[in-house]
């Protein structure tokens, strides 16, 4: 018995792109992204329309006093006290941004380019504290500066982090020791 060679039946051009299907194919996946986008951006709203009830947020006031400490450096957002994956998103809240703090005796101006300023009254400030994580963000430990601060009978974390992170522990004393010192006069 012979081995059979079976050779080519014939010369066949290379297969041809089905452009049809390509595009189709392109324009699906499109809109399946445009609509997972869609569907992050109603969650984001319908976050901030649940959060209503947070009041507007403090203005700075005319004679806040000489800047005792500032910072420059990234607002990371705001969340519900001690549950960093809460984020709050009412009244710009929740975006971030490039910021600069200013620690005076009235308070923490949050001062932010291309979203909403904001401003914590001394009298507001619960905490502050070295942390490593707040919704969207988890830096080594220690690494992110958060303050508690009461706004509307709700305890809220807002996280920032300084361009030079030796600052940070400098912003965690001095801000508890005025709250310690605000809390003994009141006590009084």
């Amino acid at each position: 018995m012979t081995p059979v060679i079976l050779l080519a039946a014939g010369k066949r051009s290379a297969e041809v792109t089905d452009w049809a299907a390509r595009i189709g194919w392109v324009v699906g996946l499109g809109l399946f992204v445009a609509l997972v986008y869609w569907l992050m951006r109603e969650g984001w709203k319908w976050r901030g329309t649940l959060q209503n009830d947070l009041p507007e947020l403090p203005e700075v006031p005319q004679d806040a006093g000489p800047a005792k400490l500032t910072m420059s450096g990234r607002y990371h957002g705001s969340t519900t006290a001690h549950q960093w994956l809460d984020r709050i998103v009412a009244h710009g809240l929740g975006t971030r941004s490039r910021a600069g703090l200013t620690l005076t005796d009235a308070g923490v101006d949050v001062v932010r380019p291309g979203a909403s300023d904001f401003f914590i009254p001394v009298g507001a400030l619960r905490e502050a504290r070295l942390d490593k994580g707040i919704a969207g963000k988890v830096l080594t430990e220690g690494g992110l500066l958060v303050l508690t601060w009461e706004h509307g009978g709700k305890l809220i974390d807002s996280g920032f982090r300084s361009d030079r992170a030796a600052e940070h522990r400098e912003w965690v004393d001095t801000l508890n020791r005025m709250i310690n010192k605000t809390e003994t006069e009141g006590a009084r």
